[in-house]
């Protein structure tokens, strides 16, 4: 397996497999996403316009099979603002890594954190102090929580990611079992990069 960054045309030509690939692993437990090309396409806009995003792809020969993204996190301001409230955080000090997605049979050879290498080594570069993403909170008494389920609570650790207290956003979509969407919680989780200070 190849894991690469891909910019400029070559990010452009990889978003719609990205997309794809979205509606597919999102479609498992814990985010149970139900969801639309069109409205991937436009979500992942974010990422065509953004002159400092990333896209790493993960490719079993030319197929991508695993992709992880991120922006600044003003790219996000409108999204994450209220969020980050009373934080104590500035959005432009903080670098937001988005989805991480790879098919499951291509799990646990170490794609995940090359994932977050080289995004953080992006944000890095670009004088982020904050790596952040978010989790999506889901009650363990859910009918569609999966028999033994572990989550990445214990990955997420080991990288240096800790819940930011009191930060949660709010997003909407349409679970697979359900005929229109819910608001769900998403705890905001925050690591500082190359061991400073928050």
């Amino acid at each position: 397996m190849r894991v690469e960054v891909l910019t400029g045309a070559a990010l452009e030509a990889a978003l719609e497999d990205v997309a794809l690939l979205r509606i597919r692993v999102f479609r498992d437990w814990p985010y149970l996403y139900d969801g639309e090309l069109a409205y991937e396409w436009d979500y992942l806009a974010a990422y065509r316009n953004s002159p400092d995003a990333i896209l790493v792809g993960a490719f079993d020969g030319a197929r991508l099979v695993g992709a992880a993204t991120g922006t600044p996190m003003v790219d996000h301001a409108d999204d994450f603002a209220a969020a980050f409230d009373g934080s104590g955080l500035a959005l432009g000090d903080i670098f937001y890594c988005a989805e991480s997605v790879l098919l499951p049979e291509y799990r646990g050879q170490g794609v995940g954190h090359r994932f977050f290498d080289l995004r953080e080594d992006h944000a890095r570069s670009l004088g982020a102090r904050v790596s952040a993403f978010c989790g999506v909170v889901r009650p363990d008494e859910h009918p569609l929580r999966p028999d033994g389920y572990v989550p990445l609570d214990g990955f997420w650790r080991k990288r240096g990611y800790q819940p930011l207290e009191g930060a949660v956003a709010w997003f909407s979509w349409r679970d697979v079992d359900q005929a229109s969407e819910t608001r769900k919680p998403l705890q905001v989780w925050t690591r500082v990069l190359d061991g400073g200070a928050a």
